[in-house]
């Protein structure tokens, strides 16, 4: 199969390399707004580059991979259905809920499948999480408390395109509570604050937040998010029922250190430092699935309908901080 991708920045160039050693992917050819970082990914690779996307889709292309930036996601996604090709794209679908929404109807009224990268899903210890929870391992949950935290800020003009911590960074965790309970979250309070760097609060956003989020089923939930994080990079879920427990992200290389003076196994080796060391293998496998829903031996693992419910819950906790107050999902779902 030929595989076209769309942005080839860090994400991208690694999607790009995972493409390239699939041993059903004949061919890849990339573009970017940038045609010289294309070409230069191309060279590299040993693979094709367009000087425009426009030339990207006339080139025969079977589906296509979309790492361009957040606001050219919803356009990329119909050009792909336009041209009845299977398509992966990085979350989020959009930066607001009415062109997800679009997205998302268009999606259901055909047949062309469309992933989401939400890359955690096919991340060993979530799976495992998950499996624990259908199998009643645990007991019913009573808790979960997710954590991401960045070992370092985001460049200064990325921020005011990101969406903000809520819709770029938190989202990661409230997909992956809604897929190990397979429930739905009904209200969240979250709050911010700024202690970093000027830009985020420029831009209108935080730098640190919290949201405490109840769900249908009863159990609660914590998510705490943060761009400065010294340790390194954390990514961690836990998940707490009334026949024991599991934590995510729990390994030698977790950004944890222990103040009880009797506690020796940390650090066999150096902390986490960003989410391509610490979802390596995570991202691998969601492209060699999205390789599966190409060839149609599978459905998208990872729907646009998916990506919308988590990104309501961001849309929540957003209103919610703004407001100070908390706010029902459905209330951002009308």
């Amino acid at each position: 199969m030929r595989i076209g991708l769309v942005g080839t920045g860090r994400i991208g160039s690694f999607h790009a390399d995972t493409l390239h050693t699939h041993p059903e992917v004949e061919s890849i050819v990339v573009a970017d707004v940038d045609a010289a970082r294309a070409r230069q990914l191309a060279d590299k690779l040993g693979i094709q580059a367009t000087d425009t996307v426009e030339e990207l889709f006339g080139s025969g292309i079977d589906a296509v991979v979309i790492t361009a930036g957040t606001s050219a996601h919803a356009p990329l996604i119909h050009r792909g259905l336009d041209a009845e090709i299977p398509v992966f794209c990085e979350k989020p679908v959009s930066p607001d809920v009415p062109n997800t929404r679009a997205v998302v109807d268009r999606v259901a009224a055909g047949d062309v499948p469309v992933q989401i990268g939400f890359q955690r899903r096919f991340d060993r210890g979530y799976t495992r999480a998950r499996q624990a929870l259908q199998a009643g391992e645990l007991g019913w949950i009573h808790t979960l408390r997710a954590v991401t935290a960045d070992a370092s800020p985001p460049p200064a003009a990325y921020v005011p395109t990101s969406g903000g911590l809520y819709r770029d960074c938190s989202i990661h965790d409230f997909d992956i509570i809604r897929w190990v309970t397979g429930a739905e979250v009904e209200t969240a309070y979250a709050l911010g604050s700024n202690q970093g760097d000027k830009f985020f609060a420029d831009a209108g956003d935080v730098d640190t937040a919290v949201a405490i989020l109840k769900l249908g089923n009863g159990i609660l939930a914590t998510v705490s998010a943060t761009r400065y994080n010294g340790a390194g990079h954390d990514v961690r879920l836990e998940v707490c029922g009334s026949a024991g427990g599991l934590v995510v992200g729990l390994d030698d290389r977790a950004a944890l250190m222990s103040a009880e003076p009797s506690i020796s196994w940390h650090q066999a080796e150096t902390p986490y430092q960003g989410f391509l060391e610490r979802f390596h293998d995570a991202y691998i496998a969601e492209l060699n699935a999205f390789i599966e829903v190409v060839a149609g031996r599978q459905p998208s693992p990872c729907t646009a309908e998916d990506a919308l419910r988590a990104f309501y819950i961001a849309e929540a906790c957003q209103l919610s901080k703004d407001t100070g107050r908390p706010v029902e999902v459905a209330q951002v779902r009308a």
